[in-house]
């Protein structure tokens, strides 16, 4: 057995090997419906990782900035895999959570992304996450990490792994996409509902103006449409007022 110990400060006594996601259950059905990832001993982990030794943890909801945050880098590699079956020649960079949203620096190979091209991007991810596909970690080694996306041609993700140390190279898979990731993300693109990509710009890769230019590709995702409505009337009072 393993001791767990809550924000309260109580603590109770779990399996060895118990998760986030076992832990909200126990809680209510309703946290585990509305949990999105889980800190164990201040790191952030998916909700399905196994915890195998005492530990301090918090569940995050979509009302905290983690929860929010796993919910946006999961929603950034829905995009990647939308964009992967739209754009075949796609080569990706990197594609974080950030504040409000995320982004995807991506090189499209001969096509040309425009903002144009967004709707029919946003119409792909809600067919992928209506799969309702888990989103599946698995650690590898750096000799496997880099045959796996040399075989597929992603040099920017090679050039990104041969700087990583061996023994901590982790992937996260959906579908036919699996990309370089540390996580942490949601377990299955299910709960992404709502989605607007905002904007396409140009990033030099890795932000050095003698690299490549890619496209980067700008959006944000909620749980509810209702909730993408409302930012929506926000965006746009807010461009009315800078306007004025």
């Amino acid at each position: 057995m393993i001791k767990i110990k809550f924000p309260d400060g109580n603590v109770k006594e779990f399996e060895s090997g118990v998760t986030g996601l076992d832990i909200a259950r126990g809680i209510s059905s309703k946290l585990a419906k509305e949990v999105l990832s889980i800190s164990v001993n201040g790191e952030i982990w998916d909700l399905t990782r196994p915890i195998t030794a005492d530990a301090e943890i918090k569940l995050f909801t979509w009302d905290d900035q983690e929860g929010k945050h796993a919910f946006w880098h999961s929603s950034a590699h829905l995009m990647a895999e939308a964009l992967q079956q739209l754009y075949p020649n796609t080569k990706f960079g990197i594609g974080p959570a950030i504040e409000n949203g995320f982004y995807y620096d991506v090189d499209p190979g001969e096509a040309v992304i425009k903002e144009s091209d967004l709707p029919a991007i946003e119409a792909k991810m809600l067919e992928l996450s209506a799969k309702k596909e888990a989103v599946v970690r698995e650690s590898i080694s750096k000799t496997d990490a880099l045959k796996m996306f040399g075989d597929r041609g992603e040099t920017y993700k090679c050039e990104l792994i041969s700087e990583l140390e061996d023994g901590h190279i982790t992937t996260y898979t959906q579908g036919a996409f699996t990309d370089l990731c540390r996580g942490p993300h949601l377990m299955t693109t299910a709960p992404i509902k709502a989605i607007k990509l905002t904007t396409v710009a140009g990033a030099y890769w890795r932000g050095h103006e003698d690299r490549k230019m890619l496209t980067r590709i700008y959006g944000i995702t909620f749980p509810k449409k209702k909730m993408l409505d409302e930012y929506l009337v926000l965006l746009e009072e807010a461009k009315k007022r800078d306007h004025r």
